[in-house]
């Protein structure tokens, strides 16, 4: 949420040509940074979401599957595996980070709570994990600890898997980063529509625009580090990326918004054909490839805008949503459910072995260098 959330005009400053719209991108063709280890995991992610949608039509916003997510290049051939869709063996918990200036937002929004409903009726659970919408990723990463290490401890395996929206992700991905005593508590992250590596939307814009969210009606957000809008830069996050290698004992996972143009809301057009002067394969706040963790399990491409994934505006505000965000609908609480059924799998499936790995193999370096 950089450029339309604030109802600001801003420019995407480049002089490369477009790139025009197209789902014959190969699917792992993305800037070096995110390239290295990048395993597609979407055939078996796609069944899945699509026995949890299949099973659940009575969800708010049903689509098919085949509406639900964007086949982008040649993707694999699934499993044929059967879906449990049973209670949860783990109880993994979904810990939502949000976005730039959600605290401003939250309470116009009025949200029902119905994704952390729906995924409680399994045995999971949902929170969010308040931030400073409008302070840096710095700053958020400390409140990120500081919220982790407060909530209480269950004997066995980790159980958060740790969800970062948009500037959520970055704000994650340096708490881990910075405060290695959370790690031990997090069993995963996953970045959805996370900025990681950014969005060109963010270079010629300003902290004071993304403080007018201030003035939004009911808004209680603060000022904070004033740090957002820089926090959100291309050249700022691929600096900070190269600088800080991720730690090895979490496994990452990337949900990539790419939606097909006519799923694009009215009110993000202007922001959507802004970022396609740098590339037109973006969900009108960041392109395709800024929005993948290096090193993660690539899980899908959803067909939906930057709002429509995680900001139900148009649920509470029907008008709102006939005028402006026209296409704000989405399963979310499908997708919410699926998410944790997927990551509960992967990680008893070997996942969880190989990061017990990584951590032994750096105890191993550690012992050897004394």
């Amino acid at each position: 949420m950089i450029a339309a959330s604030v109802g600001l005009v801003l420019v995407a400053c480049s002089t490369e040509p477009l790139v025009p719209y197209s789902t014959d991108t190969p699917p792992l063709a993305l800037v070096p940074a995110a390239q290295a280890g990048v395993v597609d995991k979407r055939a078996r992610f796609r069944e899945v979401y699509c026995a949890v949608l299949e099973a659940r039509p009575g969800l708010p916003d049903h689509r098919s599957c085949e509406e639900a997510l964007t086949r982008v290049g040649e993707e694999p051939s699934g499993t044929g595996r059967l879906v449990d869709l049973g209670a949860s063996r783990r109880g993994l918990v979904a810990v939502l980070v949000p976005g730039l200036g959600f605290d401003c937002f939250e309470q116009w929004l009025e949200s029902t709570g119905t994704a952390a409903e729906q995924v409680r009726q399994y045995g999971y659970d949902q929170v969010l994990l308040k931030v400073d919408g409008l302070s840096s990723t710095t700053n958020n990463a400390r409140q990120i600890r500081d919220a982790l290490l407060a909530m209480p401890t269950e004997p066995g395996p980790p159980r958060l898997v740790l969800i970062g929206y948009s500037k959520g992700a970055p704000d994650i991905l340096e708490a881990l980063v910075t405060y290695p005593e959370i790690r031990s508590r997090v069993a995963a992250v996953i970045s959805a529509a996370g900025a990681v590596g950014g969005s060109p939307l963010a270079n010629d814009a300003k902290q004071y625009q993304a403080d007018l969210l201030r003035h939004f009606p009911g808004a209680t957000c603060q000022p904070g580090d004033g740090g957002a809008i820089v926090s959100l830069r291309p050249a700022v996050r691929r600096a900070w990326l190269a600088m800080h290698p991720l730690p090895t004992d979490v496994h990452y996972y990337s949900l990539i918004t790419f939606p097909q143009p006519e799923r694009i809301s009215s009110v993000l057009k202007s922001s959507y054909r802004k970022l396609a002067r740098v590339d037109a394969r973006n969900d009108s706040q960041v392109i395709f490839y800024d929005q993948v963790v290096p090193g993660s399990d690539l899980l899908g491409y959803i067909n939906a805008d930057h709002w429509a994934l995680a900001v139900p505006v148009a649920r509470s505000h029907s008008t709102v949503g006939k005028l402006f965000v026209t296409e704000n609908a989405y399963p979310r609480e499908a997708l919410l459910e699926a998410l944790l059924r997927f990551v509960e799998e992967d990680l008893a499936n070997g996942n969880d072995a190989a990061v017990e790995a990584n951590e032994a193999s750096a105890l191993f370096k550690v012992r050897v260098l004394h």
